[in-house]
Parts: structure tokens; sequence; C-alpha cells
């Protein structure tokens, strides 16, 4: 196993890794897929190696429905949901006896955790998942995640393991996430490895091809883009590794010159703001003019009904929606009226709003400590 680096020449952001104590690593279909035995083996080796370090590791784990179109001799990936939720079905089980293999021989225990985007958007279930992942690693249980594909929908799926990852790494209070995949980091437009990113928007969005503004992309480069751009929010490094090197995650944990790490930066985000940003499924839109787009964006304010110029969506006080400015998304927050009485106060001005409605809540349709924007 490589040792840890603590030579001057090593920049201060890879030295900073040495120092994590707590890892979330996500590995994809295609590498699982390839080497469904060999690749959980290696990588329980490297957990092994970090426990010893005092290194906690939570493993987002792709797979599932490769593995379950291989065992129904499928050649190609259907299109269809239920084939797909039929495929993972399969393929789970077989994915976690991969998963139990790697680690048994090192007599450590692992702990199956199966989510959807729905049970991490509700509070409640987002606490109660924080809860159970604590009390697996307090008893020294490498949780293994995946979305539950088996019941997930088009409107709750992720989309894709790297979001997952991102918002576990919030869920879990993690120090670095680590993207295991099939190249050696991002590339630039020259095709060279850019060994770190310090300006995610800048530097690295335009060579991964984009990502949306309120998630992540369905997949590729620019998927593992908008992961880093999730966690770096709070304050988490994001490196995307070479999954096939055999030593990958205790090099990028060492301190090594591995894979592209993409550096925080800006202002952070609170776990409670990461999660009204990226772990709640906004239930509707608010449309704002280009006043209020400024008093929020530039200004630091709240949102008042004054600015909203259309409410969609059925919501009730307290949901997550999102904030629309020229057709853009800018913010997510928590609402402090219900659709219906928005839609009747828009445009008003905060005096006016007992009077059209009969009561008043607040003066603002979003305060500032429940507004994030994006």
């Amino acid at each position: 196993m490589t040792d840890r680096v603590t030579a001057a020449s090593v920049p201060p952001e890879r030295q900073s890794l040495t120092l994590a104590k707590r890892v979330v690593v996500k590995i994809g279909s295609r590498l699982l897929a390839e080497s469904p035995a060999s690749r959980p083996a290696a990588i329980g080796d490297q957990v092994v190696e970090l426990r010893r370090r005092g290194v906690e590791v939570i493993i987002v784990s792709s797979g599932a429905i490769a593995l379950g179109l291989r065992r129904l001799g499928l050649a190609k990936r259907p299109h269809e949901l239920p084939q797909l939720q039929a495929a993972a079905a399969v393929g789970q089980s077989l994915l976690m006896q991969h998963w139990e293999h790697a680690f048994a021989v090192h007599d450590i225990a692992i702990g199956q955790v199966l989510v959807t985007h729905e049970d991490l958007g509700d509070r409640r279930r987002f606490l109660s998942a924080r809860l159970t992942l604590r009390a697996l690693l307090d008893q020294h249980v490498v949780p293994i995640i995946n979305e539950n594909d088996t019941v997930a929908t088009e409107e709750i799926k992720f989309g894709d393991n790297d979001q997952l990852a991102a918002l576990v790494c919030n869920l879990v209070s993690a120090d670095a996430l680590v993207i295991l995949t099939d190249v050696e980091g991002v590339r630039d437009a020259n095709g060279v490895r850019m060994p770190i990113v310090r300006d995610i928007e800048r530097e690295a969005v335009p060579v991964a091809g984009g990502t949306t503004t309120g998630g992540v992309g369905s997949g590729g480069m620019a998927s593992k883009v908008g992961s880093a751009r999730i966690v770096t929010r709070t304050g988490i490094p994001a490196i995307v590794a070479p999954g096939r090197e055999q030593n990958s995650i205790v090099q990028v944990l060492a301190g090594l010159d591995v894979g592209t790490l993409f550096v925080p930066g800006g202002s952070v985000l609170s776990a409670r703001k990461h999660w009204i940003a990226y772990g709640a499924k906004p239930d509707g839109t608010l449309t704002i003019d280009d006043g209020a787009q400024r008093a929020l964006v530039s200004g630091g304010k709240s949102l008042l009904p004054a600015g909203i110029t259309a409410v969609q969506g059925d919501f009730e006080l307290g949901d997550t929606v999102s904030v629309i400015a020229n057709g853009v998304e800018i913010a997510r927050g928590l609402v402090a009226y219900p659709a219906d009485d928005l839609r009747k106060i828009s445009g008003l001005q905060s005096a006016a709003i007992e009077a059209r409605l009969g009561y008043k809540s607040n003066d603002e349709a979003i305060h500032r400590d429940d507004l994030v924007i994006l």
C-alpha cells in the first residue's frame, strides 16, 4: 500500500485529503460489469487499509441493472421502465453477493441501503436515513448504498448514482467524495487530464459538456462534474479517479496526483441548505420579475409576493419550490404559503396580504433563511 504524502511539493489541496476521516466512494456500472468479482475485492482491500488509518468508507454502488441484464440473457438495455426494474430486482442480489464476498474475507460486515430520491427529498426520511447510516458506521459496518431501482419511477429516480453519491456525502457528513470511473480523470479540450479544478464553472463544466442548474446530467463526465459541484458547495472536495487502478482510492487519500480533484470554493452551504438545494425535489415553481431576481441574487434578500409573476404546481406550506427568472432556475426554497394562497397574493405588496387572504403569516413568500441561490 502507498504511504501518505507530506512533501512540500504536493499542492495543499491534495495534502488536505490525507486528513479525511469519512469518505464516500462511488463506483459505476461499467466498472462493475467488466469485473463483477475482482473490482469489489480490490475496493475491499483498500477499505481495510483505510480503516487501519481510522478512515470510514461508505460505498455507493451501481451495477444492479447491468448484472441483472446479464443474468437474464438480455444483450441490450431495454427502454421500458418495468423491464429495467425487473433487471434490477434480479441483479441486486448478485451485486450484494459480490460485495459480501469482497468483505467476508476480511471479516467485515456490510449493510445494504436502498433509497429513492423521494426518501431523501422528505426531511423526516432524510434524517431517519442519516441515523441508520450512523448506526451502521458505529457498528463498523460498511454501508453499500444503491438507488432502489425496483420501485423507482421516472418521477423519483436520481437519474444516476453520481448524484446519489453527492447527496450521501451530505447525509453522512463526509470529508471527501471519490468517484471511480473508467478514465484517468476529467480531461481538458486537448484530452489532457486536469489534476486540480479550482473553478468548476469556468474550468470543468465547458469541458464536460455542461450540466443543468438544478441537478446533474444523466451520465458520463457531465454527471460527475455535476456531482462535484453539489458536494463542493458544502466544503467537501470531490475526486474523479481511475477505477481500474488497483489502489487508486488509497493513493487519492494519500495525497498523490491521481485523478481530478475538485476544490471547494466560494460560499459554503449548511447541511440544511444543501438539502433544500439538492436533496428535496421541488413541488412547484415560482416565476419572478427582474427586480426580485436582483434582490435575491445581488441583494441577499427574501422573496416577497410582489416579485412573483406566476405560480405553478400544487404545494403546501413548507414545501420546496424552484424559483425561475427569465426561464432559468436561479434558486430553491421552502415556501411560507401554500400554492393557492400564493396565487392570490402574487404581485401584491406585503401590506396587502392580510386583506386578500384574511390572514398573514409572513411578509415573505420565501424567507432568506429558507432560500438557496443556485
